[in-house]
């Protein structure tokens, strides 16, 4: 009598997997950073300029332009799983140099911060694509892929639990008098001042850094296809990688699906990650205590709990454009209510800048996992983040400009005005230019994605 062979049946859940458990994890450990509720007075605190901190943030996205689409071929041909762990050594060093530099000097201060710059850059391009593309393969090698919206639900509200927790403890300890009466309610009789304090965010993210960097040791790249991984030469496989990437390229231009996917989230990205950028300093204008940064970072990031629900019910529910002309209306509304200004309420336009940026990123990683053949899918998601950061990184030079003629246009309206008002007022003047940007943006890649169309089908 001949024995069956049973073969083994696939987990019932996506989680029973240890490289998606790792994944979440990465992505936890990876965007949590201790230091987002203070990142601009933080970069202010350590002696650098306004104009100085817009400057570092281009070069920061015009590194991620650079190395996106290379690390996307890179990941797709040699590997995910060496890429996120160079990622995670690369956020170790990163932290590590910011950590300890020293601030008798600011010209060190700012080569500290701008290596600090590229070298994040460098990670989070060599992160964006590789991560989610080892995870979403490890689901299709156990035939799961139609659980990637579950994995994706569960990845954003334990993140956003990370938030809640980094900027939180990131706020409560950059502040100097909170540390200070903490510790004499321990009784100790230490004083430390806020260049001391101001360094105990960044300290916390370096042992989250050091913690990602083994998480990503533990994942594993799923079967890969015959003739994916490289061997050869230097050139050989830089040859191989050049043309990977061309190939994603002109699977991408061929797609009107995927090129419209990226261009309209991308229109909404690069905007809504601007103003987040610039939130202490909004919440500065209108009232707001630096000490309730943190607590209310920690109460917006409550929303990553619910919005991934919501992006997972919206895009089974509806289609694409539908969901892309909400999420607009979203950005818009958000645009609209933060050049109010208003006392208290003010915190609401805040609060739908960062829903409208989880539905972005929710809706465009499903769309695009799920267009995307394996082969190709790192590289497709990094020609995403090429599109999201080169826009970032316009937006930014744009911005710097924009910020010194309206600094030149008040100082000659109110000559007697001290730098703090001044400062102030142009940046008032500057947020009513963003919701005229964003349509203006929409108006033109709707205008591109038809033309495109158009010439295809004659």
């Amino acid at each position: 009598m001949v024995a069956m062979k049973i073969s083994p049946s696939p987990p019932v859940s996506p989680f029973a997997l240890p490289t998606v458990r790792r994944f979440i994890l990465f992505r936890v450990l990876f965007n949590a950073r201790f230091y987002y509720p203070v990142f601009t007075v933080l970069f202010l605190d350590y002696g650098l300029s306004l104009e100085q901190f817009a400057l570092l943030n281009t070069v920061w996205a015009l590194t991620i332009v650079l190395a996106e689409v290379p690390s996307g071929a890179l990941a797709d041909l040699l590997g995910r799983q060496r890429l996120l762990i160079a990622t995670g050594m690369l956020m170790v060093v990163e932290m590590a140099i910011i950590s300890l530099v020293p601030l008798s000097s600011s010209s060190l201060v700012f080569t500290a911060f701008l290596i600090n710059r590229v070298l994040s850059g460098l990670a989070e391009a060599m992160a964006s694509g590789a991560d989610e593309a080892i995870a979403y393969d490890t689901l299709v090698a156990a035939g799961l892929e139609k659980e990637w919206p579950r994995v994706l639900d569960i990845q954003m509200r334990l993140r956003h639990l990370g938030y809640i927790v980094a900027m939180t403890v990131g706020a409560l300890v950059y502040d100097a008098d909170t540390v200070n009466r903490v510790l004499a309610w321990l009784g100790s009789d230490l004083i430390l001042d806020q260049q001391v304090t101001m360094r105990f965010p960044v300290f916390l993210t370096l042992i989250l850094a050091l913690g990602a960097w083994l998480t990503a040791q533990g994942m594993r790249d799923p079967a890969r296809a015959p003739g994916q991984d490289l061997t050869g030469s230097g050139s050989a496989k830089i040859l191989a990688s050049l043309h990977l990437t061309l190939e994603a390229g002109h699977w991408i231009l061929a797609t009107p699906m995927a090129l419209a996917v990226i261009l309209v989230a991308m229109s909404y990205d690069h905007v809504l990650r601007m103003m987040v950028t610039m939130t202490s300093e909004y919440f500065r204008i209108i009232g707001l205590p630096e000490a309730s940064f943190g607590l209310i970072g920690s109460a917006i990031a409550l929303l990553g709990l619910v919005v991934p629900r919501l992006a997972r019910a919206m895009v089974h529910r509806f289609p694409p454009l539908v969901n892309g002309v909400l999420i607009g209306l979203l950005a818009l509304a958000a645009l609209f209510g933060l050049t109010l200004f208003l006392p208290l309420i003010g915190i609401l336009p805040v609060v739908l800048v960062f829903v409208a940026m989880m539905l972005t990123s929710f809706c465009v990683s499903h769309y695009l996992n799920q267009l995307a053949d394996s082969g190709h899918r790192a590289t497709v998601l990094s020609f995403k983040g090429l599109a999201f950061n080169g826009a970032y990184g316009l937006i930014g030079i744009g911005y710097a400009v924009l910020m010194a003629g309206l600094r030149q246009r008040v100082t000659a309206a109110h000559p007697d005005w001290h730098q703090g008002l001044v400062e102030e007022a142009a940046f008032r003047h500057s947020l009513a230019w963003f919701p005229g940007y964003l349509l203006l943006v929409l108006v033109l890649v709707v205008g591109f994605l038809l033309w495109n169309n158009r010439l295809k089908a004659r």
